[in-house]
């Protein structure tokens, strides 16, 4: 029987950087290894990712494993099942930390089920129980409304972990560690799938899943034309604009930008509800915000409770007058 020890983190790797949500991983990893007097591994698996691996280890890794080849360019589940199943074999480690987006959605159920062991996914905090050692692992259920705390018994535990729910470290260039090159040792004939063409979004300006800063309009908006002011607003604070689910269903907007259970996972510093009702599959989506404003006419709209800051009134009267005085604050 395996000895499992260290927490590992799965790398994703975008143009020869890190993504954003690895650095995050790797941020409450270190923590969970200093907690737990364990090691921190990076496992950066793809197709010229030799470089991410210093960068892993500046962000707090302090092995990292590698596997790099050209049949990992491109994500597909197969390839990235057998490498992965190959690299936790030869590290055991106690825990794996994948980031909740296409990627990690995919991917750590199947290795789960490949390892016989269990994943939680969208966890919004990871600790170490003191008592039993075991990984508390804590993620929004009922639509949001409420958090549970789970535990699984068997190893490795795996878990994806939310956008922008954990904070990644400030890199440290000058720290060391070793790097391991794994060799994927797999065939083409073990990929059932073949991606045929890629369509990259189109987006301007900064991605919803990556603003610090988010402004949403919901049905209350009443027309496409009103997100218009939204825009305005968003562009001031140098965010992006988001939607719930009727506007989008509505064509007032693109879907890419709808936040909740069947959309975008979000958890910017500041989030400016406008016109929206606050339903649990909307609020699911939003509630890992640092701060809600919401600006609602209805006193009893639900998202008042996520609220911390709320106005009643009409967004055509408050949302103007909003903006204004932000311009003058800014230009002053």
């Amino acid at each position: 029987m395996a000895d499992y020890k260290g927490i590992a983190v799965f790398c994703e790797v975008k143009e020869g950087k890190l993504v954003p949500i690895s650095t995050e991983s790797l941020g409450i990893g270190k923590k969970l290894a200093e907690d737990s007097g364990q090691e921190l591994y990076a496992i950066v698996v793809g197709s010229g990712v030799a470089n991410a691996a210093q960068e892993a280890i500046a962000y707090g890794a302090d092995k990292a494993y590698v596997v790099d080849d050209e049949i990992l360019k491109t994500y597909q589940t197969d390839s990235y099942v057998t490498v992965m199943e190959k690299v936790i074999n030869q590290v055991t480690p106690q825990v794996l930390i994948l980031g909740q987006n296409d990627i990690g959605r995919d991917l750590a159920p199947s290795l789960a089920f490949k390892l016989g062991t269990t994943a939680t996914l969208d966890c919004v905090d990871l600790a170490i129980d003191p008592d039993s050692k075991r990984l508390l692992q804590t993620k929004p259920v009922y639509g949001g409304n409420a958090q549970a705390v789970y535990t699984s018994n068997t190893d490795p535990q795996i878990v994806t972990i939310r956008t922008k729910a954990m904070t990644p470290l400030a890199p440290d260039t000058s720290r060391q560690g070793e790097i391991v090159n794994i060799d994927a040792g797999i065939d083409e004939s073990v990929i059932r799938t073949k991606v045929i063409d890629t369509v990259v979004e189109d987006v301007a300006g900064i991605k919803i899943e990556d603003a610090e800063v988010v402004v949403a309009g919901g049905r209350g908006m009443g027309s496409a034309e009103a997100f218009a002011q939204l825009e305005e607003l968003a562009k001031l604070l140098k965010g992006a604009v988001g939607a719930s689910r009727p506007p989008c269903d509505n064509g007032w907007i693109a879907d890419t930008v709808q936040i909740g259970l069947t959309g975008k996972i979000i958890a910017p510093e500041l989030y400016i509800a406008v016109a929206i009702s606050g339903s649990s599959q909307h609020l699911s989506g939003c509630s890992g915000s640092k701060n809600i404003i919401a600006i609602n006419k209805d006193p009893e709209a639900n998202i008042f409770r996520q609220a911390r800051y709320g106005v009643v009134g009409d967004w055509k009267k408050v949302l103007p007058a909003f903006t204004e005085k932000l311009k003058e604050l800014l230009a002053s």
